[in-house]
């Protein structure tokens, strides 16, 4: 499996605050994982990929700029020379373990589609019986649009023909979800067609550079999602080398980070988002975190959240906290001690 990450905030950021410098950056991930659910593959070197939107472009020319490479993130200097001088409002960043097609620059996440950016930590099980399917029902457009040979790219490919029209230049983010929901659901469908009983594991963000949607699900009512985190508040700063933390001035939400894995060693930083959850962050910075309510649902998984205009209310989900705090205090404590 992948690590990824994406940051949406007021204000620009710089790369490097979140790809190379904190302790438990992403090109960390990509050689010292914590949380990966599977133990064959331990590194996450098989390429990355960075996606971001220039703040300073007109709004109908607002499509992503996506950096990618075969080589290991932790090996690249490009990638830190550019995470040093470029900043954005919006980032994807991810890096490989290939599960499904060759190392490749056209098989490395994320990938766009006119504004559109989308990214993928897990599998499809058995995709290789559901592919001929997938493939069939897109439009010549959609089918023509994918170059590599990746599972994940090929779900991008159904999650677009979702949407009313995938070359529009603005999306609400309703739209994004329901998308983002049937693509789920025919995944699902297939599944059960073709009876594949693997669980897969399906954690697909995407982004029309306004609005943010991701999602941690597995087809599966026992088996848990792979791991995925969120943050948010008014600033996220460095208070020294390689430590960072969220800074929560008041009740506004100005920054929203997502991550496979946290970023930092604060644990009040980070909300676990429970399996089979949607989480949208809106333009405005709202995040709205909800349950899938589909035939894996359990009651145990559940969570809903608002935060930013409206109120908030949260369904505790103690299942889904106690099977992953074993592994998280393997990142917490890595914390050093202070010296007093």
């Amino acid at each position: 499996m992948c690590r990824f990450l994406l940051y949406k905030g007021k204000q620009p950021i710089l790369l490097a605050h979140l790809i190379t410098r904190p302790k438990h950056s992403i090109v960390n991930q990509s050689f010292d994982s914590k949380l990966r659910l599977d133990l064959v593959r331990p590194l996450n070197g098989d390429g990355f990929g960075v996606g971001w939107y220039d703040s300073e472009i007109q709004e109908e020319e607002t499509t992503p700029c996506i950096f990618t490479s075969v080589t290991p993130a932790w090996n690249n200097t490009n990638l830190v020379r550019l995470a040093e001088k470029i900043r954005s409002p919006l980032v994807f960043a991810h890096v490989r373990a290939s599960t499904s097609g060759a190392v490749s620059e056209t098989n490395c996440h994320p990938w766009s589609y006119g504004r559109l950016m989308w990214m993928h930590n897990g599998g499809i099980a058995e995709f290789d019986k559901i592919k001929r399917r997938l493939q069939n029902s897109l439009s010549e457009e959609l089918f023509l649009f994918v170059q590599g040979n990746t599972d994940s790219e090929w779900a991008f490919a159904l999650f677009l023909s979702f949407l009313s029209d995938p070359n529009a230049n603005s999306f609400e983010h309703q739209e994004l979800k329901e998308a983002m929901l049937k693509t789920i659901a025919q995944l699902n469908e297939w599944a059960e067609e073709f009876g594949i009983e693997e669980p897969s594991l399906l954690n697909f963000a995407v982004t029309d550079g306004e609005s943010v949607v991701c999602i941690r699900y597995t087809n599966s009512r026992v088996n848990e999602a792979a791991s995925l985190y969120f943050s948010s508040g008014t600033r996220f700063e460095c208070y020294r080398p390689g430590h960072y933390r969220m800074v929560k001035a008041d009740r506004r939400e100005d920054i929203v980070v997502v991550a496979s894995e946290p970023l930092t060693f604060e644990k009040a930083d980070w909300l676990t988002i429970p399996t089979n959850n949607i989480l949208v962050v809106t333009p405005k910075l709202n995040v709205l975190l909800q349950p899938i309510k589909d035939q894996f649902y359990t009651p145990e998984r559940g969570m809903e959240i608002k935060i930013g205009d409206e109120e908030v209310a949260i369904i505790p989900d103690p299942k889904a906290q106690a099977l992953k705090a074993q592994s998280e205090e393997k990142i917490y404590s890595d914390r050093p001690l202070a010296v007093i």
